[in-house]
């Protein structure tokens, strides 16, 4: 019996096709190059948007679990005011100040796993970067020394309400590494108030007890807001609030319109499912950190916040010429600034 029956006939058809699949068993060479050219096409087009998206779910990851160890340290003090001394000297440069060193060292470290602890003359050996790129785009280098230069000015508006005459204390600002390889810079405010219900103005600075700017991979780039770099803000000594706003900018330069607090609420909401309006706590942050989200929201502008007030047509908004609060109408119409989750 012919065995090769079992697959093809020996002649006719069957050989024919046997000729034909050795005939299709090789790529020539100019195959070969045209497939890798159009694969190192698609990579070089595909790798970055993927790299980068991989990156942003891993800073979204860090910056959500550098929050929750903050806040859980925090919760752990039981004041965060009273820290360090300020002994003012016959000039800014003669003065003692080792509030925000001594705050971290004999405070937060106890809460807070620490590798490293630098003072204000040494912030670079804690990985602080010497430039970053803020949120909208803009190089900054000169915000790391003290309170004045996160915020932008030491002396407010006087007014005649008890509220309304302040000026701030420049303290210097510390900086630490955690064990997680974060790099973060603090300002902090020893003489942080606890919150007042407030109808009339009354300054958001006082409230800040401290404010951290962090860097999720230390002196590594890019170095740039809403990236690796971020702030949390401690606000009240006691029953203190920890925020973290993530400011969308985009949103706030195209939103120069006035709105009523529910059509100020509805703008941010109706962007997409990540988009709300911030708390007042949470603009207050916003605020103190206009330097580190870089030129926006610094005119005489109210925005609202999603705060209502004990009256429920009430609710708070904040100026971010002088970061004063208010109690006001829902039915006025001021700025909304949304913030992402």
């Amino acid at each position: 019996m012919n065995k090769c029956r079992k697959v093809f006939p020996c002649t006719g058809g069957g050989g024919r096709f046997l000729n034909r699949l050795k005939a299709f068993r090789a790529f020539t060479m100019a195959e070969i190059l045209l497939s890798l050219t159009i694969i190192g096409v698609v990579a070089a087009i595909t790798l970055p948007s993927l790299t980068g998206n991989i990156n942003e779910r891993t800073w979204n990851t860090q910056r959500k679990a550098l929050y929750a160890r903050m806040s859980q340290a925090i919760a752990l003090m039981p004041a965060l005011n009273g820290y360090g001394t300020l002994t003012e000297g016959n000039s800014s440069a003669s003065a003692q100040d080792t509030a925000a060193e001594t705050f971290v060292t004999a405070g937060l470290s106890k809460v807070l796993k620490i590798n490293n602890i630098c003072d204000y003359e040494h912030l670079e050996d804690c990985g602080i970067p010497a430039k970053i790129t803020t949120l909208n785009g803009s190089i900054i280098s000169d915000f790391t020394s003290s309170m004045n230069t996160l915020v932008g000015y030491n002396c407010m508006f006087n007014g005649s309400a008890p509220n309304q005459s302040y000026s701030q204390l420049d303290t210097k600002a510390a900086a630490f590494e955690t064990a997680n390889g974060e790099s973060i810079l603090v300002y902090y405010n020893p003489n942080c108030r606890a919150d007042t219900k407030v109808v009339d103005a009354a300054f958001t600075q006082p409230y800040m007890c401290a404010n951290f700017v962090y860097d999720l991979n230390g002196s590594k780039g890019p170095n740039t807001a809403g990236k690796d770099i971020g702030f949390i803000t401690a606000l009240y000594p006691s029953d203190s609030v920890v925020v973290a706003p993530f400011p969308d900018v985009s949103l706030e330069k195209n939103s120069n319109e006035r709105r009523t607090h529910v059509e100020a609420a509805r703008y941010c909401t109706n962007k997409d499912n990540e988009t709300r309006m911030p708390s007042r706590d949470e603009l207050m942050a916003m605020f103190y950190n206009r330097t580190i989200i870089g030129g926006v929201g610094t005119g005489l502008d109210y925005f609202w916040s999603s705060t209502l007030g004990e009256r429920p047509d009430t609710a708070y908004h904040v100026r971010f010429n002088s970061g004063s609060r208010h109690l006001g109408s829902r039915d006025s119409k001021y700025r909304v600034w949304c913030i992402k989750r």
